[in-house]
């Protein structure tokens, strides 16, 4: 069942952004712990011939989401900044189709799926299959998986290669539990 089938599966990367992990303005702890197993799963689904996608925050300086503008986050992943960057040590292939989220300075965006063309590309491509990874559980991550199940994709969590936040204890475990019961399933890299 959990073999990879190219034709309709493929790797949802969720926002491996330098501002998102150690160093960054907004870091998880030991958010770029989890890179590795990412890369292993990239390297999977490319030799597989599968899609690739990379969502990443995309913010304007003004962006509503920030303290300055009376959102809930200290100015993260900017346009034209060092914290909107891919981490280094991701190893994207030529073929990813990156998707910027947060692009509309007036409006929060936690979903790959929000005003993105993530759900038109997934279509165009005969996508059924959605597994992510990325950051965070508990925000993006959930967010995203919701708005893939409710678009009726399958979705599959790696739940070796996502990190939360946890800004309340516990978060990371609830979102995976919300997920679960919406449908979602988990899988490991040992078992795909």
């Amino acid at each position: 069942m959990n073999s990879l089938n190219p034709e309709q599966d493929a790797l949802l990367i969720v926002d491996i952004q330098n501002d998102f992990l150690p160093g960054g303005s907004l870091a998880i702890t030991d958010g770029d712990s989890i890179i590795p197993t990412i890369n292993s799963y990239i390297k999977k689904f490319a030799d597989a011939g599968a899609a690739i996608f990379a969502s990443r925050d995309y913010h304007p300086a003004e962006h509503i989401s920030f303290k300055d503008q009376g959102g809930p986050w200290p100015p993260h992943c900017v346009v034209g900044t060092w914290g909107v960057q891919f981490h280094p040590d991701l190893q994207l292939t030529d073929n990813t189709i990156y998707i910027e989220k947060g692009t509309n300075i007036g409006k929060e965006a936690y979903s790959a799926m929000d005003e993105t063309p993530l759900a038109g590309k997934l279509q165009q491509a005969a996508i059924k299959r959605v597994f992510i990874c990325g950051v965070a559980t508990d925000y993006c991550v959930l967010a995203s998986g919701k708005d893939l199940l409710a678009a009726a994709f399958e979705v599959v969590l790696l739940m070796d290669a996502i990190k939360a936040v946890d800004v309340n204890p516990g978060d990371g475990d609830r979102a995976v539990a919300e997920l679960i019961s919406s449908g979602a399933t988990q899988l490991t890299i040992n078992n795909l």
